[in-house]
């Protein structure tokens, strides 16, 4: 069993990727106070967390009741991350919350990115989704299965835990720094982007 949940961590953490999700995260929170980057981070952990239990229990009987392929996922998932990438880049959502604050007098509203993009498609992604469900397809039993969901449950810990310690080491940096970092971050989420897209595509046609 303690094979088994390396094996299982290992292969969650690398298609998860805390440590690449974190500064996108701080990039897509930019304006947030720490308090609001703290809750939208558990908040995305947690919906990550619902929608890779359910796939993980039920996904096979879900998609093929929908009549879905995984690789749908994945170029949906890619075209959404794509526009997001393109605001990052040419700082779109900047001038947005700009003139959102212009609007209102107060406390200018922090957009939630805790749904989209964070918790789906970007952890919870067709990756990890075809991960966790590959993992319980092969688990034989119930104590397999729970030594797979303890994995799990241990690489989205990790992942809170580098949502919530993104903010600070950015804002260490500098406005001048971390736009740079954000755009750059902007353009390799565009081109993991592009490659859930020719993923999908190449699932889709070639298989």
């Amino acid at each position: 069993m303690t094979e088994l949940f390396i094996s299982a961590f290992i292969t969650l953490f690398v298609v998860i990727d805390p440590p690449g999700c974190a500064p996108i995260y701080a990039g897509l929170t930019k304006g947030a106070t720490q308090r609001q980057r703290t809750v939208m981070a558990v908040r995305a952990t947690l919906i990550a967390a619902i929608i890779l239990l359910i796939f993980a229990l039920f996904g096979e009987d879900l998609l093929g009741a929908l009549h879905i392929e995984l690789n749908a996922f994945r170029i949906a998932g890619g075209l959404m991350l794509f526009w997001i990438a393109w605001e990052m880049v040419f700082e779109k959502r900047t001038q947005r919350r700009e003139e959102r604050a212009e609007k209102v007098a107060a406390t200018p509203e922090v957009e939630d990115v805790s749904v989209f993009p964070m918790a789906m498609p970007m952890l919870a992604g067709p990756g990890a989704i075809a991960a966790i469900m590959l993992l319980m397809n092969e688990a034989d039993g119930l104590e397999a299965s729970l030594v797979v969901m303890g994995a799990l449950g241990a690489v989205l810990v990790l992942t809170m835990l580098a949502l919530v310690a993104a903010g600070p080491l950015i804002k260490l940096l500098g406005d001048r720094v971390e736009a740079v970092i954000t755009r750059l971050l902007g353009v390799l989420l565009a081109a993991l982007a592009a490659q859930y897209v020719i993923d999908g595509l190449r699932g889709a046609f070639l298989l």
